[in-house]
């Protein structure tokens, strides 16, 4: 493979993923090590990528798919993990709900919830729960960041401050029973650490391609997980490691039902 056909490959996976780990890029293009960690210098020095300790991300403005695009992407095993984790919310409680599609998925669901308070940083949730005034919804506020519609930095977190959470709701770019939560926005990494931590209890919607997937920031510890609702194409090994770690986890099986797998 020449050259700039590899980069243009080496580009084309980064940007896919949000996140390249250099072994892995080698294996899958059949090069050297070397050779791809060579050529994301080259592409870090050219403004394509971000090098960052153990392979390269993509630049804040593309490092994910727009939120639209993504909506569309596994849509129904997203749909039983919103169903599973509304199923979750406690009775007159106040629950965070971090901005994301999958996170998203999860609000039909609650329509009709009694004394139910959200606090969230996403502009898609806040949007979509003004059709439920049941519901009191608490925008945290915040920098935009205009193509994930959420809000984040400082401001954000000193609102969060002010509320007592009994459960956080929220997605991730991947997880990994040895590393835990990660994300692929080093910039929003903060906001989204403190509302993870701000919870009593911590629940993890990701479908079954989040896992064994590393971003370049971690989140959020394994040990700081109480439970991940998933679906059926999440792979068997790392549901029996998270569970032999102490994680409840929530299979969402193919009749939309969630069932428990120890």
């Amino acid at each position: 493979m020449l050259s700039l056909d590899r980069q243009r490959r080496l580009l084309q996976l980064v940007r896919t993923n949000g996140y390249g780990n250099v072994v892995e890029l080698a294996d899958i293009l059949g090069v050297s090590p070397s050779t791809v960690r060579r050529d994301l210098r080259h592409m870090d020095q050219r403004g394509l990528i971000a090098r960052v300790h153990g392979g390269a991300s993509v630049l804040d403005a593309v490092t994910e798919p727009l939120l639209v695009s993504r909506a569309a992407e596994r849509s129904e095993q997203k749909r039983r993990i919103g169903q599973a984790a509304a199923g979750r919310v406690p009775s007159g409680s106040t629950i965070l709900i971090t901005g994301g599609t999958t996170t998203e998925a999860m609000l039909p669901f609650l329509a009709g919830s009694e004394r139910l308070t959200v606090l969230t940083n996403g502009l898609n949730i806040a949007y979509h729960l003004a059709r439920y005034p049941e519901i009191s919804v608490v925008v945290l506020g915040g920098v935009l960041r205009h193509d994930e519609m959420s809000l984040l930095g400082p401001i954000a977190e000193q609102v969060l401050a002010e509320f007592r959470v009994d459960v956080a709701f929220s997605s991730a770019f991947g997880i990994c029973a040895d590393d835990g939560m990660s994300g692929a926005n080093v910039a929003e990494a903060g906001t989204d650490r403190r509302m993870l931590a701000a919870a009593d209890s911590l629940i993890l919607l990701a479908d079954g391609s989040k896992f064994d997937r590393k971003g370049p920031v971690r989140l959020a510890s394994v040990e700081q997980i109480d439970c991940v609702i998933t679906d059926h194409t999440a792979p068997s090994e790392s549901l029996k490691e998270l569970s032999r770690r102490g994680v409840e986890v929530v299979v969402c099986d193919d009749d939309r039902k969630g069932s428990k797998r120890q």
